[in-house]
């Protein structure tokens, strides 16, 4: 690829990886698109040894400086939260997509956003480090077909709780333009709430998809990104 041609970044939220991004990253790159996706330290099979939301915020600026090029940074659920963060400051990233994120500002947390309660979906480990995700099926991905849903679920991993409890110490949407993705029969965040998070971005989109459409409706998602390329 030349160094001026773009390069999409591709950050997945919570107790995913990046998989989740995989029926996106095939059809951007079969436009020639170069892809990157970044695999966040807070998720993983190991509750001792998981990250937190900085060292997944590390994680995504370490990427951004391997990249020459303008970026485009696409984010998912909590990602938005990890790409805020970790793209501050971060010259060659030209544009932040958050798809139904938590676009939170500097000094806010997810726990914070959801009031202080953890909703019924979540499940603490024994040791209160980690997280588990009930419901997946319902929650995450209730407009996929029950056979993917249940691949998806099966591919679900501990998030540990303190990269969700971490407020934020940046938030780059403040200097970088940035559009929303609503997602109208999303399960896990409430449409009120993507809807009082997206005022915060220059550009929004409505989906009729629940919380996962990079797996549900890939080519719509595509369509956005491919909206914002330099």
């Amino acid at each position: 690829m030349a160094q001026d041609d773009p390069t999409v970044l591709l950050v997945h939220g919570a107790w995913h990886g990046p998989w989740a991004w995989a029926e996106v990253a095939s059809r951007l790159a079969a436009e020639g698109i170069g892809v990157r996706t970044v695999d966040l330290p807070s998720v993983g099979p190991d509750a001792d040894s998981l990250g937190d939301l900085h060292d997944d915020a590390d994680a995504v600026r370490a990427t951004l400086a391997e990249i020459d090029g303008p970026v485009v940074l696409v984010a998912h659920s909590y990602g938005g939260a990890v790409a805020s963060e970790g793209a501050a400051g971060a010259e060659n990233v030209s544009h932040i997509v958050y798809l139904t994120a938590f676009m939170l500002d500097e000094g806010e947390s997810l726990y914070g956003l959801v009031g202080g309660e953890p909703p019924d979906w979540w499940s603490f480990t024994d040791d209160h480090r980690a997280l588990i995700a009930f419901r997946p099926e319902e929650i995450f991905y209730n407009d996929m077909d029950a056979g993917a849903a249940e691949t998806a679920a099966a591919a679900l991993q501990l998030q540990r709780f303190d990269a969700i409890a971490q407020e934020l110490r940046a938030a780059a949407w403040r200097q970088t333009p940035s559009t929303y993705v609503i997602c109208d029969q999303d399960n896990a965040i409430p449409v009120p709430a993507q809807e009082m998070l997206s005022q915060r971005a220059g550009t929004i989109h409505r989906l009729d998809a629940g919380h996962s459409p990079m797996l549900s409706q890939p080519d719509a998602v595509v369509e956005i990104i491919r909206g914002v390329l330099p």
